[in-house]
């Protein structure tokens, strides 16, 4: 049995009598759990999950049957790795509005910096976890007794416990040796465990440590009753392949939940993370806009971008999605930076439409250019359509939404005026809505006709003379 969720399975996909696993349908008498859904013999929830893959093609596949792509949990270490990133500085007033922000997203756990790392890093510690949030507290700290002393006494919910294990760090970081390492793992986590909280054991530098000593230090410490065992990309050097094979092969080594840290200097976190959760990875770790040390870690709003188009109603249920924003704008602010233009979901353009062509079909059916529903994130979309690629159906949308009657012959005009003036430069909604109001003006007192360009130039150059020569600001009143 497996307590990370609850299937009783070989760890070999191929003993898996029962399942093809070419297309997940039943072939006879199994009962299994797959992504958190019981399948009985009679093959009807595989077809169900089938026919839910046909409708979202993101869907996880019937076929996972280890997959927790809708069955995991977020460890969000915004105040533990973001204070690593070189604009943070968090005093306690911004800790305390930041873990607040993320509790109400609804993050499972909030994982803070070391108590031992300094005097005002204890009384931050101690200070959170004297909040009363929803959300676990955790803090992350060096595979050491002494750390582990301070930690158990701060009020947190668990203890994340970490050591380097590549060649690299046990040469020019610590300069243990794996035994040594061993020791000390079992030593500080059955300190932890006395103390009744969670500890996970965490190995740094995972993808470049020996598979066997990985392998070793995971089970032995599984067998001592470590709630998680962690693995970490610390350098970003990870591709989706070898993501899936180590979690893959570590979920049949562990019983315990598997938790995965990624770094983003290769642009694999979010790839990286979806992939540990197709594995059989259970907890992800985080960071609010990715903010780490060097280029961060995985995002929460992009990882919750790419589950939500795996499973919307999952991860709607989750998570408070319209708090979001909130969140982002409210650490962009504390680390002095501005939330990216392409940020997943919040950034200024995700869901703002160009191309003609686009904003047609984006006006008669959203779904046709958007995974994301803006309105789940407590958003709008945007069709711009001041540019010399506007279409006229997006200008018709506009018209519609400003009162005006006019054929699509006259918009398909008023259409081209937009594009030649956009040919000079990008027009705002503003210039858009006034070409718009001076057409309708001379369309109805019969100034104007479709293809009059002459005259339409004319209404456009006495609307812009009048608007200059009319005063912005009242006249003082008389003394």
């Amino acid at each position: 049995m497996c307590p990370h969720n609850g299937n009783s399975l070989p760890n070999d996909p191929s003993q898996m009598v029962g399942i093809d696993m070419s297309n997940g349908t039943r072939t006879n008498g199994i009962h299994a759990k797959i992504n958190g859904v019981n399948v009985h013999t009679n093959g009807t929830t595989a077809a169900k999950v089938n026919e839910t893959q046909k409708r979202n093609p993101y869907a996880p596949r019937a076929s996972d049957f280890l997959s927790n792509v809708s069955n995991f949990k977020i460890i969000e270490s915004t105040l533990r790795e973001g204070e690593q990133f070189a604009n943070a500085f968090f005093d306690t007033k911004t800790k305390i509005a930041i873990a607040k922000a993320l509790d109400a997203f609804g993050v499972d756990y909030i994982e803070l910096t070391s108590p031992a790392a300094s005097e005002q890093s204890r009384k931050d510690c101690e200070a959170i976890c004297k909040l009363g949030l929803k959300s676990k507290i955790l803090t992350h700290i060096r595979c050491h007794m002494d750390d582990a002393r301070i930690a158990v006494e701060t009020g947190v919910d668990g203890v994340d416990v970490v050591i380097g294990t590549s060649s690299f760090l046990r040469e020019f970081s610590h300069g243990k040796d794996m035994a040594y390492i061993t020791k000390t793992a079992i030593e500080v986590i059955e300190f932890v465990k006395s103390k009744g909280i969670e500890v996970r054991f965490s190995s740094e530098d995972s993808f470049r440590s020996d598979l066997v000593d990985l392998l070793s230090i995971y089970q032995t410490v599984d067998k001592i009753g470590v709630n998680r065992v962690g693995i970490a990309d610390t350098v970003g050097c990870a591709n989706p392949r070898q993501v899936y094979d180590l979690v893959r092969t570590l979920r049949g080594v562990v019983g315990c939940d598997i938790e995965i840290h990624l770094h983003n200097d290769t642009g694999m976190a979010i790839a990286n993370a979806y992939t540990a959760l197709e594995a059989g990875a259970t907890h992800i770790d985080t960071s609010v806009l990715g903010i780490g040390e060097r280029v961060g870690i995985t995002p929460l709003g992009g990882l919750i971008a790419c589950l939500y188009a795996a499973n919307p109603e999952y991860v709607k249920s989750k998570y408070n999605l319209p708090m979001l924003r909130e969140v982002e704008n409210l650490v962009a602010e504390a680390v002095e930076v501005n939330v990216p233009f392409m940020n997943p979901i919040t950034g200024y353009c995700a869901f703002t439409h160009k191309a003609g062509i686009h904003a047609k079909a984006i006006l008669n059916n959203p779904s046709t250019y958007e995974i994301l529903k803006p309105e789940d994130f407590g958003l709008t979309r945007y069709v711009s359509i001041g540019h010399r690629l506007t279409g006229w159906n997006a200008v018709k949308s506009r018209v519609e939404q400003l009162g005006l009657t006019l054929t699509d012959d006259e918009i398909k005009d008023a259409t081209a005026k937009i594009k030649e003036l956009a040919d000079v430069r990008t027009q705002s909604m503003d210039d858009v809505d006034s070409l718009l109001r001076v057409y309708h003006s001379g369309i109805q007192s019969g100034e104007l006709a479709v293809g009059q360009k002459e005259a339409l130039d004319r209404l456009l150059r006495k609307h812009r003379e009048n608007s200059v020569s009319r005063p912005t600001t009242p006249p003082p009143a008389a003394a």
